[in-house]
């Protein structure tokens, strides 16, 4: 039976739905439209500034961080360019082991490298760049380039390096920078300077390179990069000049610095040399000291653990840190504070016993039958203990402290350098404060003055305050405040500011009772019955001094016997010395660790010092001092103008030999 077609039906079906796939198909190209202007009308700027950002990138310009020279301009911490290998984790392809072994086929990278790269990389933000390898040869730099189209997130950066030419010299002064860590970043992050630091993989750690660092490390620049899709730089669009950091001029005489660090020999210990005039420190000495290279890239673990287990300390800053008793360095004070509050006159005097007793305790002088007839004079020049035990005695401790304080003795000097310790100028006050918890300690007895009154005891300061207390005895009474950094040159006018212009006081003091006590200082140097008389012999100048001695355990009761006392724990030497006697130039402080008497070791490295600043003589060397090596780096140096200033290139029983 044939079946009869619904032309009519089949119509109006195909109608429907070719109605319904034009519909559709409306609503699609609708769709299309909609979304067309929904990215190109209602969200063009947002999706324009994106498309901006992906074809143009804002790189920061890192400034080139600021040199340290000395008072002669001799660079002591410089910047110099090199290659460095650098691996951004995000951008990798593969895994990190499999790209630093392939990498390794076309660069040298040492086992150090990897264990550095580890532990930067757990320091670091996994977008940022992180160093495999620095200071690529251009061999190197040209082997990796033929091959980079292998190694997406690997990148060649050329990089600015911080270079100490001195090595060990001066470290403790200048300091070191490191790579910026998550402690620092975060610190960066919560100041208001977090942009100058975009781009900056390092930041000053320690000494100088620390304390100045907003001024060494200069303002960010930028410039505005136009890119390809695959990233790479087309064109600059504009660019902002960073600006340089500033240079900073020490006080330092690097060369005196050498000399004083080489009398020093296997010593341990510290000494500092100020102009008394400027409050100029001259020398700056940490013995032992370390390489400040060492840490630019990142110290290897093997070097820190010899640095920081070493019984030596390396890395105190002991002229800073270091606390030790005066020793008998103290006792021109005790005299000069007789004088000032009328509890002495400089000739009245006594026949010395050799001891003095105090509360049924004898304290004996270190000259067994006493010195004979001393005064004032021969009490310093011949440090004789029963004088000040007497002394001390009369005065009483808080009159002793309250002198003392003016001077800087446990006070903080304000140096240019971070972490200064105040050490411990002893009161009735500060013993009970210190004692607090134990009350039977806290009550000051006549033999805790005993020992104060000849550097011992509660006495502890460091090596900076000495130096800064014989120097403001230099300067008659005037205190200009110790700094390292002499002038700071901006980066970029290059106009140069002196950090110290004035004096910060003036200690009140009778010029005739500081004359009496410079002129016995005179005399432990030139007088033969001085303590210091030996080393000086000879000498081409005047000088004024003060040996000392201090204990560095209790004797109770016992000999000191240096012999059968182990190396570590036997007496300290100490030595503080103005010149020229008439109008000082140079005061020094110097602590010899463990190494006996102040006259047989201190005293000697005084005169070290002496002979090089004040007549251009080396240890062994009759001539002056040679000019410097025309390979030297040397930076100009002179004085801002309008500026009036010479700028040239304890124990419990006292009584120790000096």
């Amino acid at each position: 039976m044939t079946e009869i077609k619904d032309n009519d039906r089949e119509i109006h079906l195909f109608r429907m739905r070719l109605t319904a796939v034009v519909i559709f198909v409306f609503a699609c190209f609708g769709l299309l439209v909609a979304r067309f202007v929904w990215l190109q009308v209602v969200k063009h700027d947002q999706y324009m500034a994106q498309a901006e950002d992906n074809r143009i990138a804002i790189v920061p310009i890192v400034p080139n961080r600021g040199l340290i020279v000395d008072r002669n301009g001799v660079v002591l911490a410089r910047n110099y360019s090199a290659y460095t290998l650098e691996i951004t984790p995000s951008k990798l392809e593969a895994t990190l082991d499999s790209v630093i072994d392939e990498l390794a086929k076309l660069v040298e990278i040492e086992p150090k490298d990897r264990k550095r790269f580890k532990r930067l990389l757990e320091e670091s933000k996994s977008f940022a760049g992180v160093p495999l390898r620095t200071r690529l040869s251009d061999d190197e730099v040209a082997r990796f380039s033929a091959q980079r189209f292998r190694f997406p997130g690997v990148e060649v950066q050329a990089r600015l390096f911080r270079q100490y030419p001195l090595g060990e010299v001066a470290s403790h002064v200048i300091g070191y920078i490191g790579r910026i860590n998550s402690a620092d970043a975060d610190l960066i992050e919560a100041s208001d300077d977090a942009a100058n630091y975009s781009g900056t993989d390092h930041i000053g750690k320690e000494g100088l390179e620390k304390s100045y660092e907003k001024l060494l490390h200069g303002r960010t620049g930028y410039e505005q990069v136009e890119r390809s899709a695959g990233g790479r730089a087309i064109r600059t669009l504009s660019h902002t000049a960073a600006t340089p950091g500033s240079n900073l001029i020490l006080s330092i005489d690097i060369e005196l610095q050498k000399v004083i660090e080489e009398a020093f020999g296997d010593f341990r210990g510290a000494l500092v040399a100020i102009e008394p005039e400027t409050g100029d420190v001259l020398a700056y000495v940490s013995r032992p000291g370390f390489d400040p290279n060492l840490f630019v890239d990142g110290i290897d673990s093997a070097s820190w653990n010899e640095l920081n287990t070493s019984l030596d300390r390396p890395l105190m800053n002991r002229p800073l840190s270091g606390i030790y008793p005066p020793g008998s360095t103290f006792k021109p004070y005790m005299a000069l504070a007789a004088l000032e509050l009328g509890k002495r006159r400089p000739e009245w005097g006594f026949s010395d016993p050799g001891f003095f007793t105090l509360g049924g305790h004898r304290f004996n002088d270190d000259k067994k039958g006493g010195h004979g007839f001393i005064d004032m004079y021969r009490s310093i020049v011949m440090s004789c203990d029963t004088y000040y035990y007497q002394l001390g005695n009369e005065l009483g401790i808080d009159a002793i402290s309250t002198f003392m304080k003016p001077f800087g003795f446990g006070q903080l000097t304000g140096i240019d350098l971070d972490h200064e310790k105040a050490g411990i100028l002893p009161s009735q006050q500060w013993k009970r404060e210190r004692f607090k918890k134990n009350r039977a300690a806290q009550k000051w007895v006549g033999g805790d003055t005993i020992s104060i009154s000849i550097g011992n005891g509660f006495n502890s300061y460091t090596p900076l305050q000495m130096a800064h207390a014989v120097a403001n005895l230099a300067n008659n009474g005037v205190v200009m405040k110790p700094h390292l950094v002499k002038i700071v040159e901006d980066g970029a006018s290059r106009a140069r500011t002196l950090t110290v212009a004035r004096p910060s006081g003036t200690i009140a003091l009778k010029q005739e009772n500081i004359d009496v006590i410079k002129r016995a200082m005179v005399g432990v140097i030139n007088d033969q019955s001085g303590t210091g008389y030996k080393a000086f012999q000879n000498a081409g100048y005047t000088a004024g001094g003060k040996t000392g001695t201090a204990q560095v355990v209790g004797l109770r009761g016992g000999k000191y016997n240096a012999a059968a006392t182990p190396e570590r724990l036997r007496d300290n030497a100490l030595f503080t010395a103005f010149a020229p006697a008439d109008k000082p130039r140079i005061a020094i402080a110097v602590v010899v660790e463990n190494a006996g008497f102040g006259a047989a070791v201190a005293a000697p490295i005084v005169r070290k010092a002496l002979d090089y600043y004040l007549l251009g003589k080396r240890p062994g060397d009759k001539t002056k001092m040679p000019v410097p090596k025309e390979d030297a780096d040397v930076l100009p140096v002179e004085a801002p103008a309008g500026v009036n200033s010479e700028f040239k290139p304890g124990g419990e029983t006292p009584g120790n030999k000096e």
